[in-house]
């Protein structure tokens, strides 16, 4: 368990070092093409790019807002229950997200692939999109690793000896 989630907690912080990277990447190029825009010459295609780094910046920040709690919870009901209950409840609800979001990674790779496969370009660029796809893929999958370790620590809790964290 500890070493799931020590690779859990290595693997989303990379990732969100890269999605900061991308975050910053987007800025910058904002900022030139509206600069270079003033002077009367847009960057081709950057709306292309952008939309591509925003995608990189969200999906694979996903994993670490999940390592950090970084998301909106109601938990009114949840609260009031007893502690095993309310883990095992955390539990359940965890699992189906967890599933949910390996499905979403495994059908987000194969929609990759078949861009991949036939060789779809960008509108404006002409530039290959499947590998922009593939990251998004990898963003659900850290997300994914993020939800196992914590259906894992909620089942500790709800089968667990009494007092386990």
């Amino acid at each position: 368990m500890k070493a799931l989630i020590a690779f859990e907690t290595f693997v989303n912080r990379a990732l969100a070092a890269v999605a900061g990277i991308a975050l910053i990447a987007m800025m910058l190029f904002t900022v030139a093409d509206m600069v270079l825009r003033a002077f009367g010459h847009p960057v081709a295609g950057s709306y292309e790019v952008i939309g591509w780094l925003s995608a990189v910046a969200m999906a694979l920040a996903l994993g670490y807002a999940q390592l950090h709690k970084g998301h909106v919870a109601i938990d009114l009901v949840v609260e009031r229950l007893r502690p095993r209950t309310k883990a095992a409840v955390e539990a359940l609800t965890t699992l189906a997200s967890l599933l949910l979001f390996v499905a979403v990674a495994w059908y987000v790779a194969s929609y990759g692939l078949v861009l991949h496969e036939s060789g779809s370009l960008s509108e404006t660029l002409k530039a290959i999109v499947y590998p922009w796809v593939y990251v998004v893929a990898i963003g659900c999958g850290g997300l994914a690793l993020a939800l196992l370790a914590d259906f894992l620590r909620a089942l500790r809790r709800a089968f667990g000896p009494p007092g386990g964290g």
